[in-house]
């Protein structure tokens, strides 16, 4: 079984350094507020690199940038090609680190789109993600429309990113490690009372998949809302390897191993999960059944999904969080 490496200090040759940032959380509401927020990350990006000179791989929470009172104000969306996108650019090329960084991106379409990057130490963006499951009814944000990318990140390491909520679904980390994902990174904003949601999930998504997780949420007050940072690595048979405090800006660190992933997906056989899903009975039946048993799946393939309770559901719209009911379809 692998080990953090004292948080990264003594690298192995086949490790990779994570660095998770608990940044403090912001109150951004002008586009000075949020020009000064992209600047702290920056800065803190800096930060990480002076922390631990081994490290690969420095991750910012979601709302890092924009802070969680849900404005959905266009002068302080974001974009691609624009100037907090480039300035996390030019951090990793000067720092010679990858990063992984949140914005709140402008959709002309509809409302924006919760997204998240990773950048790589060349400032190319090696992995755009936009949240698939905003957390509704509290999120305004549009449903993501790209999947579920995976990257080669550092050292060849197979990276994913999921979005809060998204590491609540048990089908998000399975579909990043299905497309080779050896490590899920998972960026939040929650507080306390997800407290326990928060690490049962990290760690049953580590060993549902026989993958790692790195996963931090935002930290401290903005004065209504308190995050409640820590950061937590889990290895891929679901035990925590490192796991941090409640102390704003503090950046937690470990060693992940994707090569003993690699190792444990090959050659495990009990609990192999993610194989046995495509593979049930191999013992009984030469190569198991690989069909699929699973309604759900099927009903959702044919736009079908109907819960048997599904009338019965009283929360179907952010009215109970001061947003209008949409009338707007999906795609439209």
């Amino acid at each position: 079984m692998s080990t953090s490496g004292l948080g990264g200090l003594n690298k192995s040759p086949h490790g990779i350094v994570i660095g998770l940032v608990q940044l403090q959380n912001p109150n951004v509401a002008t586009t000075s507020e949020l020009a000064a927020q992209t600047a702290r990350i920056v800065e803190m990006v800096g930060k990480a690199r002076r922390n631990n000179p081994a490290m690969d791989l420095v991750v910012f929470p979601e709302y890092s940038l924009h802070g969680l009172s849900m404005s959905i104000d266009d002068a302080i969306m974001c974009e691609l090609e624009g100037p907090e996108v480039a300035a996390f650019k030019s951090a990793c090329v000067e720092h010679r680190i990858w990063g992984c960084f949140s914005i709140m991106e402008r959709n002309p379409r509809g409302n924006p789109y919760n997204s998240g990057l990773i950048i790589d130490d060349h400032g190319e963006i090696k992995l755009y993600y936009r949240k698939l499951h905003p957390w509704v009814p509290v999120e305004p944000w549009e449903p993501g429309d790209i999947g579920v990318p995976v990257c080669v990140g550092p050292k060849g390491a197979m990276l994913s990113l999921i979005i809060c909520h998204d590491g609540m679904f048990p089908e998000m980390a399975r579909e990043a490690a299905y497309k080779g994902a050896e490590v899920i990174i998972r960026t939040a904003g929650y507080t306390a009372p997800i407290r326990h949601a928060w690490k049962i999930t990290n760690q049953s998504n580590a060993f549902q998949n026989l993958a790692q997780t790195a996963s931090v949420c935002l930290c401290g007050s903005d004065g209504a809302f308190d995050s409640m940072g820590e950061g937590m690595f889990c290895d891929f048979d679901g035990t925590v390897m490192v796991e941090g405090s409640h102390r704003p800006d503090e950046i937690i660190t470990c060693e992940m191993r994707p090569d003993l992933v690699r190792e444990a997906r090959v050659n495990w056989g009990v609990e192999n999960n993610i194989y046995q899903l495509g593979h049930r009975g191999y013992v009984a039946v030469k190569g198991g059944a690989q069909d699929c048993p699973y309604t759900f799946m099927h009903d959702m393939v044919r736009g079908e999904y109907r819960l048997p309770w599904e009338k019965e559901v009283r929360v179907t719209d952010g009215a109970s969080c001061g947003f209008p009911a949409p009338e707007r379809e999906y795609g439209a």
